[in-house]
């Protein structure tokens, strides 16, 4: 049985008093496209932010092909590629040297840097603005390079929290076009977190998060089955009630 790129299995994370993440557990098929359905505040950035390291997982497992994200981190995060909701380029450098700098920071030479970085600008339609400043990029251009900045060191998983954020529609299609082009072309694992259902296909994964819990997740047909809605929204909004109903009828009965 094939490796899943991602393995997230009764995951729970809170900030004080407040429960972001509740038994969490999620898979991300190799070669998938896996969307992260979710209203703002459902807990997909948290997620992100454990699967990352950014925040230190106490519960639970978190495997990236295998390797647990904890105890074997280098391993793990280096088969991972990441695209935050806030942009972190440094506007200042230029595309190349953008790249050149992650390249480095994951053990890259300057020469299969330059070599790599060729070659992502290329797929994302930037390879004519190599010695631009980052801040003379548009909105949608930024993005792009971020996500040619995730791939640098080749990963076969890519996480995408919210990506098109801020973008117009046409800049919103072509990039979810190119990144769909990353799982179907390239075999890349995919996961891509969005509050948005226009950016869902009936071809999907889908993974529906609410609260910080897993209210269904499977192919996109599966899950409409499962909630008894015809299309995504009367899906989402039946799933989400049914959650919503329980936890009223839990806190009535305590």
């Amino acid at each position: 049985m094939t490796q899943p790129a991602l393995r997230i299995d009764g995951v729970s994370h809170s900030f004080g008093a407040r429960t972001a993440l509740d038994g969490v557990s999620l898979t991300v098929p190799a070669g998938s496209f896996t969307a992260l359905l979710g209203l703002n505040g459902a807990g997909k950035t948290t997620l992100f932010s454990l699967v990352t390291r950014l925040y230190d997982s106490t519960s639970g497992t978190i495997e990236v092909f295998g390797f647990d994200v904890r105890r074997e981190a280098p391993a793990a995060l280096s088969r991972l590629g990441i695209v935050f909701q806030a942009r972190t380029l440094d506007l200042d450098l230029t595309v190349r040297q953008s790249l050149l700098y992650h390249a480095a920071l994951h053990g890259i030479g300057r020469s299969l840097g330059r070599a790599r970085a060729a070659d992502v600008l290329e797929k994302f339609a930037l390879a004519d603005r190599i010695n631009d400043k980052v801040r003379n990029l548009s909105g949608g251009q930024m993005r792009r390079l971020e996500i040619a900045r995730a791939l640098i060191h080749d990963p076969a998983l890519l996480l995408l929290d919210e990506p098109t954020v801020g973008l117009d529609v046409e800049a919103r299609q072509g990039l979810i076009r190119e990144v769909r082009r990353l799982a179907g072309e390239e075999g890349r694992g995919i996961l891509w977190a969005t509050h948005l259902l226009d950016e869902i296909q009936m071809s999907d994964r889908l993974v529906v998060l609410h609260k910080g819990c897993v209210l269904a997740q499977g192919p996109v047909q599966q899950v409409l089955a499962h909630s008894g809605g015809s299309d995504l929204q009367t899906a989402f909004m039946n799933l989400v009630h049914s959650s919503e109903m329980k936890a009223a009828g839990q806190e009535a009965a305590e």
